[in-house]
């Protein structure tokens, strides 16, 4: 495993917690309502960059699969949204559904990375 995966994970990571924001500030405080979607203007491009990269790092460390890379950058994201919506909306992770599908996301990422 090369540290390019490293790269294309933390790239897809930092995108999916700005994704997170630029979709759910909105619903965070009442006083960020307002200037949610300019919060999405601003993010747009440092999230297009970073899909790009973790894309591009993801695809030379996976063999060059492009379903590889999209595979990895689904199950960090749907690691990822849980505890950021448990944190900041409150939203309980621990329900059957959610908790099989943080299960089965762990399991397309451990596919991925190691067979």
């Amino acid at each position: 495993m090369s540290v390019n995966i490293l790269y294309s994970a933390l790239c897809f990571v930092a995108l999916h917690v700005m994704v997170w924001f630029s979709t759910n500030l909105q619903f965070i405080e009442s006083s960020w309502s307002e200037k949610s979607l300019w919060v999405t203007f601003t993010l747009a491009i440092p999230i297009s960059l970073l899909a790009y990269f973790g894309s591009r790092f993801g695809y030379t460390a996976l063999g060059e699969s492009a379903w590889g890379v999209r595979f990895l950058a689904f199950s960090l994201s749907y690691i990822t949204f849980p505890f950021m919506t448990y944190y900041f909306l409150g939203e309980s992770m621990f329900t059957l559904k959610t908790s099989l599908c943080i299960i089965l996301s762990c399991a397309i990422l451990f596919i991925q990375l190691f067979m």
